[in-house]
């Protein structure tokens, strides 16, 4: 049965020019199996097995599509179940694999962003964790995520205004090193006026309490305040029971910590959706 069904789904492979790559007859011949039989099979009946494989597989396309593509084998059948469809996880993926389905899933052993410099620079909290603020560019806060796409890792630094809540300074690149943020601060500067004794406020990693970063901040006229290591401003930040700054980073095939569950789409690049 799986030869033949080889061999059904072989004979319709094409060369460069149209004609088939592979006749049945040679393909039967390589398979050890008459081409009589191959004929025969395809007259034959679907069995009862594959009938009901065939009325699985809208079901799993549902719950793919349902989960964004983030689903694998294992919650696609558990989901099954709730349905009251129960299936072995084998069979799940299986037809998984007939349709082509491939969950978008962080891989799991991957680095942080955030490193502690060597030497901790002697930075002030300026903020302590107050992100209220009275007037646009007062409190900017900022922080580095990144976004597993078919071709690696993407890294994305953003800076949020604490008054407007929203992005006003983003930068992108294979790499989270120091350049990656002075671009994100450099955007925020040009796209919002900032009074005397504007502060960015970000967590200690290396490249926030570079020399470098500071000579940038101190150009562009800003105070600078950290906080404490590996505290992640970028995915939200509470003023009392209030979420803001939410942003949905959105890539090509890619698989994103979604925040508000944002669908990617073959784009061909990456967009930020950010909510106002």
């Amino acid at each position: 049965m799986a030869r033949y069904e080889f061999i059904d789904a072989e004979k319709a492979t094409l060369n460069s020019d149209g004609t088939r790559r592979y006749s049945i007859k040679q393909m039967c011949h390589w398979l050890k199996v008459s081409t009589s039989g191959y004929h025969e099979w395809l007259t034959r009946p679907a069995s009862a097995t594959a009938k009901w494989r065939d009325r699985l597989k809208p079901l799993i396309v549902k719950a793919f599509t349902d989960s964004d593509g983030r689903y694998g084998y294992r919650r696609i059948q558990q989901q099954l179940a709730r349905w009251g469809q129960h299936v072995h996880e084998d069979v799940v993926r299986d037809l998984m694999r007939e349709l082509d389905l491939v969950s978008c899933q962080p891989r799991r052993s991957r680095k942080g962003t955030t490193k502690q410099a060597a030497k901790r620079a002697e930075i002030p909290d300026l903020v302590n964790r107050d992100f209220t603020a009275t007037a646009p560019g007062q409190k900017l806060v900022g922080d580095i995520t990144y976004i597993h796409t078919w071709e690696g890792w993407l890294y994305l630094a953003m800076v949020i205004d604490c008054y407007s809540r929203k992005i006003v300074g983003w930068a992108m690149d294979d790499n989270y090193k120091t350049p990656l943020i002075q671009d994100a601060i450099r955007m925020a500067a040009r796209n919002l006026p900032l009074p005397s004794g504007a502060v960015f406020h970000s967590d200690r990693g290396s490249n926030y309490t570079s020399e470098e970063f500071a000579r940038t901040l101190t150009e562009l006229g800003i105070r600078q305040s950290v906080g404490r290591t590996g505290i992640c401003l970028l995915t939200g930040y509470r003023s009392g029971n209030v979420l803001v700054g939410p942003v949905i980073p959105r890539v090509i095939g890619g698989c994103v910590g979604w925040v508000g569950g944002a669908t990617p789409v073959p784009c061909g690049r990456v967009e930020l959706l950010v909510a106002a």
